[in-house]
């Protein structure tokens, strides 16, 4: 009988444990000069303690599953995480050239951006489950370049990860004014962020003496960690693919990034 015993012990003891260690994702509206975002914050309730947080940068296609669906796999690993919401009002588009409409109305007003960003943050900060003096930002696509714009304008973040993100800018980083810490990771096949503007960005980054590595990937096209990105290639003719190895090491380098800033 005593095996039994402990068998059924050990069987009670996971069950209360997976009752307890249990992720929450919920939906989260805040705002922006009158604009409801609608964002969703992800983390483990079995955590007592306050922990680091992290914001969730969404590609172009807007707040989709796929970024909650990264918040709870930073939520997995200890953090609390937002998918932000910077469309305004959850948009989401489903066919590129509204995509691109909604991208380009947020870039063509950074002020707005910014303020929608630090709403984000300031939401993410205020979490009674969040360490406010911890915060990171993560992005994906159109996502990255906001991660990495934020960064380049001074803002008080421990670290950023742009994932497939653009590179370019019209406000490069000063010498000095950027005490974030930085990482990339590109693909080499990714034609919307070519070689020559990852170089210029590598310069950039040196010149401003920023603490950053870039990692390109030599087989990652654009959209590589996003398993959806063969069937939105296919559908709309576009040079996207997944690519899971570059995908799994550029989550594990992520992690390894997280740990050391939030030491």
């Amino acid at each position: 009988m005593k095996p039994l015993l402990k068998t059924a012990a050990l069987a009670v003891l996971l069950s209360t444990t997976s009752v307890l260690a249990e992720i929450k994702g919920e939906a989260l509206d805040y705002s922006s000069n009158g604009v409801t975002l609608k964002g969703y914050i992800a983390y483990d309730d079995a955590i007592t303690d306050k922990r680091p947080g992290v914001l969730v940068v969404h590609e172009w296609w807007g707040h989709n599953e796929y970024a909650r669906k990264r918040a709870r796999m930073l939520a997995e690993m200890g953090y609390t995480a937002l998918a932000v919401d910077m469309y305004g009002e959850g948009k989401v588009a489903e066919h590129p050239k509204d995509a691109k409409a909604f991208m380009m109305k947020v870039l063509n007003n950074m002020d707005s951006a910014k303020a929608r960003f630090l709403a984000a943050k300031d939401t993410l900060e205020k979490h009674a489950s969040v360490d406010a003096e911890k915060i990171a930002a993560i992005g994906y696509c159109f996502g990255g370049g906001v991660v990495l714009g934020m960064a380049r304008s001074g803002m008080d973040l421990d670290g950023v990860a742009s994932f497939h993100g653009s590179l370019g800018t019209k406000t490069p980083a000063k010498k000095g004014a950027v005490n974030t810490k930085i990482r990339v990771f590109t693909g080499q096949l990714d034609p919307m962020i070519p070689a020559e503007q990852v170089k210029l960005f590598e310069e950039e980054m040196k010149a401003a003496d920023v603490d950053y590595s870039v990692v390109v990937y030599p087989n990652a096209k654009h959209s590589f960690t996003n398993p959806d990105a063969d069937k939105f290639g296919e559908q709309f003719s576009m040079p996207l693919a997944y690519d899971a190895e570059a995908d799994k090491d550029s989550w594990s380098q992520l992690k390894t990034f997280l740990a050391d800033i939030f030491k």
